[in-house]
């Protein structure tokens, strides 16, 4: 909100009004919620798993392996102390490296998602580069969570067969 319409609030009695100086984008981006016509268009935000394993530069792939146990094909975000993504072990690199570290296979600065970006953008990002997972991200870098490309699609679809159905 800008500081002229936090003012405006708080001449008609509001107390709790707050001016966000980075903006509209970046709240959405940030995955906070949203009103009006945009909040109806299903985005990443409402997809990402936010319960993902992650790793550290020096974790060993024999560790990352057994802790991305219950979802093997799952990629493994590596972050800092401050959750900020420094890179992405895919799972095949997990399987064919077991004695080196997530810094020695990972892709560094991995392509990364905002929680506001529409499901039918990242839809087509994910299946024109063929992807399988959607790295989901503060603007700051900040781990969100991961959006898998079945599942993207899969929403999407659904999304796009509601609206030509209404």
């Amino acid at each position: 909100m800008s500081p002229r319409a936090a003012w405006r609030l708080e001449s008609l009695g509001f107390t709790s009004v707050f001016d966000y100086a980075p903006g509209k984008l970046d709240w959405v981006s940030a995955g906070l919620p949203v009103e009006g016509t945009a909040a109806g268009i299903p985005n990443l935000g409402a997809v990402a798993r936010r319960d993902v394993q992650t790793c550290r530069l020096n974790d060993q792939l024999s560790d990352v392996k057994a802790r991305l146990a219950s979802d093997p094909t799952a990629p493994c975000p590596v972050v800092n102390d401050h959750r900020i993504v420094l890179g992405l072990v895919r799972s095949d690199a997990i399987k064919a490296n077991g004695a080196k570290t997530a810094e020695e296979v990972m892709i560094s600065g991995p392509v990364t998602f905002r929680p506001n970006v529409a499901l039918e953008e990242v839809d087509r990002y994910l299946t024109d580069h063929k992807i399988g997972y959607a790295v989901v991200t503060t603007p700051e870098g900040e781990l969100i969570g991961l959006a898998s490309a079945d599942q993207v699609h899969r929403l999407d679809a659904e999304s796009l067969a509601n609206r030509a159905s209404n």
